[in-house]
C-alpha cells in the first residue's frame, strides 16, 4: 500500500511539473514600452486581424489618408508572415478621445485605433484620416504603430510622421531613432486620396533584437 501510494505521489509530481513548462518563450525585445500591451486589445474586442483595416473616424473626417507598406524581415528582402500592427492617432483636435464605452487601453489611446496582420506577401494597408498636432504642444502629427512578431512581446517603433507638416523641423528629423524604418512619409493625391508607403524592416534599431 505504502509503495502504491508513493508510485502515485511520484506520477502526480511529475505530471504537475510537465504542466509548468513554458512552451512558447516571447523574446523581450524593444525596451521599455508599458503601453505596448495595447497591440493585444483586439482579443478584448474579439477582433481577427487582417491586412486590410479602416480605422473609425474615417468617413466623417478630412483629410482622408491611405497608409501602405510592407513588413520584411531583418534582411529588408523577405516578406514576413503573421505580424501583428496596431496603429492609433488623436482626433481632429489633436486629443486621444475614446469612445462612450471604451474598452482596454482605448481610454488613454483613444477610439481611432486598428490592427493589421500581415500574410505571406507581407502587405498592409490601413485607410484613416490625418490627425491634427496636440493642443499645447510642440510636436508633429503623428500615428503610433506597434510590432508583435510571433515570437516577440511588442514593441514599437517610429511613429508615422508627414513631410508635409510644417511643425515637422530638421531637429525633429534628426531625432528620430528610425526603429524599424524611417516613419516619415510623403503624402500624394491617388484617386482621390492622401496615399503614402512604408516599409517596416523587422529588428533595425530594436534594442536587444537578435
Amino acid at each position: 500500500m505504502k509503495r502504491y501510494i508513493g508510485l502515485l505521489l511520484l506520477t502526480l509530481i511529475a505530471t504537475s511539473c510537465k504542466g509548468q513548462v513554458n512552451t512558447e518563450s516571447e523574446r523581450n525585445v524593444g525596451g521599455p514600452c508599458e503601453d505596448c500591451e495595447a497591440t493585444l486589445d483586439y482579443k478584448l474586442l474579439d477582433i481577427t486581424p487582417k491586412s486590410t483595416v479602416t480605422l473609425p473616424g474615417f468617413s466623417k473626417n478630412e483629410p482622408k489618408i491611405k497608409i501602405t507598406g510592407t513588413v520584411l524581415k531583418k534582411d529588408g528582402k523577405t516578406p514576413a508572415e503573421n505580424v501583428l500592427l496596431y496603429v492609433y492617432h488623436v482626433d481632429r483636435n489633436g486629443i486621444y478621445q475614446p469612445g462612450e464605452k471604451p474598452i482596454g487601453w482605448e481610454k488613454r489611446h483613444g477610439q481611432y485605433r486598428g490592427w493589421l496582420k500581415t500574410g505571406k506577401d507581407g502587405k498592409f494597408t490601413f485607410h484613416t484620416f490625418r490627425p491634427a498636432p496636440y493642443p499645447e504642444a510642440q510636436e508633429p502629427e503623428h500615428i503610433h504603430i506597434y510590432v508583435k512578431e510571433p515570437n516577440t512581446i511588442p514593441y514599437y517603433i517610429d511613429s508615422y510622421l508627414f513631410e508635409s507638416d510644417p511643425t515637422l523641423t530638421e531637429e525633429v528629423k534628426q531625432s528620430e531613432k528610425n526603429r524599424g524604418g524611417s516613419g516619415i512619409v510623403r503624402l500624394e493625391k491617388d484617386n482621390g486620396i492622401w496615399t503614402a508607403n512604408r516599409d517596416i524592416i523587422l529588428g533595425l534599431n530594436i534594442p536587444d533584437y537578435e
